[in-house]
């Protein structure tokens, strides 16, 4: 006798971009979605009743540094009378990163990755950097470390793309930094064998709703030298492999990438031919209006990460230019300051709201947005009207799903049961309407009112407590206790 399908029962289901109340999610026994159907059409499914509770597609975090989740804290205090900068928060960063072992990189990052399932992330981009051991010498697998932080990701329940960096050098005209020495692989032919490899591990091969896979990431123009950055770029396209690169970060990249190259960052990617629809540019906040257009064209994907970008000084994403050019915006935790992708999602628009001084800068009603779209370009992918919550869940969801080769991000048959759910009487939304919700959870529910969360159909969060959460929790203390004290 077959297995019976399994049917998830909520009072509101948000799909095709509202939320429906009398509808059931139902999924088959390997947690892929078979249908969404009116409650009075169920049969004799296997029933989980999920009272006062809403069920919104799985968040996907799609750029994550996972063991930097040790710095939380460490570095919120000025270093000297000069001005503190991303460059100097670098410096505490690296102290951190010369010292993990792979157990302690597989602690730190399973405590990111528990904090991110408890907030409704379901899948996560990893932008992994650390490769060799303190010296600079490989470990006898190149691909330990970035094997920890996978093995941590399948113990939490996440998905992951492991975005494997590609580091040549400190940067144009500059002396080798021994703190980096973990980072770097000298030769493409090196980083490209070290990535087969790691493909080859995780055996993703294009396998439907795969839970772990492998794409590439050039870390920076500063940190690739351009016949590198063209080998690793063309092995990603030849191979169908999503391509990651923090791009415009900090106003000192795009000097040196002038001075090196004569053009700023977006100019070299774009004229260099190295843009496509495979490409995020992550941060992409130091650009001018004129370049974004043909970025847009090239079918590009850009990445904020405000919660971070807020904590290092580094400038605010003109996101709003990049939706008025239809250029897709997901989102990302970076250094794990803070690891709530709602609140990154309200403050790509808050920062705007507080530069031009306005509200709803973000939706389409907005002058600022508008004046850059055809009368039938009001909606977003799922041809709803567009407004700012809307939007902006979107860039949590399915852009991020996009950016990332997620096969997650909306709740539709055939898709994996990826999913969480909000608590109706948390606090922080109760009285919400159905109209009204996703407004509510996007602008002002707090990161408890998430109470379940689902992958591929198995629950890793109930009632707002992770499985393995007390020893991941328990292990972490031990870990910064060696690492701090």
């Amino acid at each position: 006798m077959p297995d019976k399908e399994i049917v998830w029962l909520p009072d509101l289901l948000y799909v095709a971009g509202r939320f429906e109340s009398g509808l059931a999610l139902v999924c088959d026994v390997s947690g892929r979605i078979v249908r969404l159907v009116r409650n009075d059409e169920l049969t004799d499914e296997k029933r989980i009743p999920l009272p006062r509770r809403a069920i919104l597609p799985g968040m996907v975090n799609a750029h994550s540094h996972a063991f930097q989740r040790v710095l939380r804290g460490r570095t919120e205090y000025r270093t000297s009378n000069r001005a503190d900068s991303f460059w100097t928060w670098r410096e505490t960063m690296y102290s951190a990163a010369t010292r993990l072992t792979p157990e302690d990189i597989y602690d730190a990052s399973r405590m990111a990755f528990l904090e991110m399932a408890l907030g409704g992330i379901t899948a996560v981009g990893e932008f992994h950097y650390l490769h060799n051991a303190p010296a600079g010498r490989s470990y006898d697998d190149p691909n330990l470390l970035a094997k920890e932080v996978m093995r941590a990701a399948g113990e939490v329940g996440l998905r992951i793309a492991l975005l494997r960096v590609a580091y040549a050098r400190s940067g144009f005209q500059t002396e080798p930094n021994p703190k980096q020495a973990r980072f770097i692989e000298n030769s493409p032919d090196v980083y490209l064998r070290n990535l087969e490899a790691l493909i080859a591990s995780v055996n993703r091969a294009n396998a439907p709703h795969a839970t772990a896979w492998a794409g590439v990431a050039p870390h920076s123009v500063r940190a690739v030298p351009l016949d590198y950055l063209h080998e690793v770029i063309a092995y990603a396209n030849e191979n169908d492999l999503k391509i990651h690169m923090h791009v415009a970060e900090q106003p000192a990249e795009v000097s040196a990438c002038i001075q090196e190259y004569r053009r700023s960052p977006f100019a070299l990617l774009e004229t260099e031919g190295l843009l496509s629809e495979r490409f995020t540019a992550v941060h992409a906040i130091h650009v001018t209006p004129k370049a974004i257009p043909s970025f847009a064209k090239s079918g590009a994907i850009v990445c904020a990460c405000p919660a971070t970008e807020r904590n290092l000084g580094d400038g605010v994403v003109p996101a709003d230019e990049y939706v008025k050019h239809g250029v897709p915006v997901c989102l990302g935790t970076d250094s794990q300051e803070q690891i709530d992708l709602l609140e990154d999602a309200r403050e790509l628009e808050y920062h705007l709201r507080l530069q031009k001084l306005e509200r709803a800068v973000l939706s389409v009603r907005s002058p600022t947005v508008r004046e850059g779209l055809s009368s039938d370009q009001g909606a977003l992918l799922h041809g709803r009207a567009s407004d700012t919550s809307a939007l902006l869940f979107d860039c949590a969801t399915i852009n991020g799903a996009r950016s990332v080769g997620a096969p997650s991000g909306a709740l539709e048959t055939g898709m994996p049961a990826d999913f969480f759910t909000v608590d109706l009487d948390d606090p922080s939304i109760a009285g919400a309407s159905k109209d009204d919700l996703l407004s509510s959870v996007v602008f002002s529910s707090s990161r408890a009112a998430v109470r379940e969360v689902v992958v591929g159909g198995k629950p890793i969060v109930s009632e707002g407590q992770h499985l393995i959460q007390e020893e991941v929790v328990e292990r972490f203390h031990q870990l910064q206790k060696r690492l701090w004290s």
